[in-house]
């Protein structure tokens, strides 16, 4: 089943406009979500609206408003919303380009795939796409999403696009508070030379898939326990030693990886998910 569009409008650069469509290309639904529940009769919990002074509020009688001092707001309706609208509500506009490692990763958000709308924006599309690509840049846009006007990153991926929104420069703090209490020393440079050593022998191509949730599977294993009517097994937690003399602790870390290197990967557990539908198909064949 084709992914649900996140957003549908025009990419505009200068005055060439193409119609596109994205989509996010994060899914949540790939982790275990869990429900409040009622402890004696196990229902799940429903929330509702409340005033402080009259109690339970129906949803068509709540008003967004500002707080402009404690306790007093100024109230917004749908019609001052939507005079907020901007010119980007349906047009995502490039606004300039820039070398293609120039951008932080600290602004970077959430990112969406990018593909043309239709046959005709397809040769627009795949020019742009490949001009980019052979020039090593990424486009710098805005873009209304949501009821907000998003900054965003566009760069190749595959054969379209991947369309990011960036945090403003308010929104991210300065460094400078956080590591003003770290010393400028010289270096030891063969601690230097030891630690260059350990880095690039665990160097290796960039490979999402090698990584596991190891904590979805932790909670799998803990959710097959409690249907099986196991206690589930606590995983005994061990405490990081203490570094007294780092160059020592450099030259055992040298030599664990070296060891390591030679050992078999562990079997992958059965996530959440997976032993849900195992506890579904259960209780199928039990006619439960």
């Amino acid at each position: 089943m084709p992914a649900r569009t996140s957003w549908t409008g025009n990419l505009k650069l200068s005055l060439i406009t193409i119609p596109i469509r994205l989509y996010r290309a994060v899914s949540s639904t790939a982790r275990t979500s869990l429900n409040m529940l009622h402890e004696d009769c196990h229902q799940r919990i429903r929330y509702q609206y409340t005033c402080p002074v009259h109690g339970e509020v129906a949803k068509d009688h709540i008003v967004k408003g500002y707080q402009y001092e404690r306790g007093r707001y100024v109230v917004l309706s749908d019609e001052d919303l939507e005079k907020v609208k901007l010119e980007t509500t349906r047009t995502l506009e490039i606004v300039q380009f820039v070398d293609e490692n120039e951008l932080d990763p600290i602004y970077l958000d959430t990112p969406y795939y990018m593909a043309p709308d239709g046959p005709v924006a397809e040769e627009a599309f795949r020019v742009l796409c490949e001009a980019m690509r052979r020039e090593n840049k990424t486009a710098i846009g805005r873009v209304t999403m949501a009821g907000r006007e998003h900054m965003v990153a566009i760069g190749p991926h595959d054969k379209g696009l991947v369309m990011t929104t960036l945090h403003y420069g308010r929104e991210v703090r300065r460094s400078d508070a956080y590591f003003e209490e770290i010393p400028e020393k010289s270096i030891d440079d063969d601690e230097l030379a030891l630690a260059r050593q350990l880095i690039a022998g665990k160097s290796r191509p960039f490979d999402p898939n090698a990584f596991r949730d190891r904590y979805e599977e932790a909670l799998g294993e803990t959710i097959r326990a409690k249907l099986q009517g196991e206690e589930p097994e606590a995983v005994a937690v061990e405490e990081p030693g203490k570094i007294v003399d780092f160059m020592e602790a450099l030259k055992r870390s040298l030599a664990q990886e070296k060891e390591e290197a030679g050992k078999e990967k562990p079997r992958r557990k059965p996530s959440a998910d997976r032993v849900r539908r195992d506890a579904a198909s259960k209780r199928k064949k039990s006619g439960g």
